[in-house]
């Protein structure tokens, strides 16, 4: 699953990834694509915090950083 957050402004990044982390199935990730420098710190902590495994971060094809999170539970 991939969530596009450009342009939006913490706290929603992390708001819409805990709101759709369940639509996928445990095992399975969610990228999400975030363009405020903020994301990267707090999806690292939500991931701590949640108990999800942050897989890394890369690059979209526009530039924008994208985060990856596996669902552990």
């Amino acid at each position: 699953m991939r969530l596009d957050n450009r342009g939006r402004r913490c706290p929603l990044p992390i708001l819409d990834l805990a709101r759709h982390i369940t639509d996928v199935p445990v095992g399975a990730t969610v990228t999400v694509e975030a363009d405020d420098p903020a994301a990267r710190p707090d999806i690292a902590a939500w991931c701590r915090m949640r108990g999800h495994e942050n897989v890394g971060e890369r690059v979209a094809d526009d530039g924008t950083p994208a985060y990856t999170v596996r669902r552990l539970h």
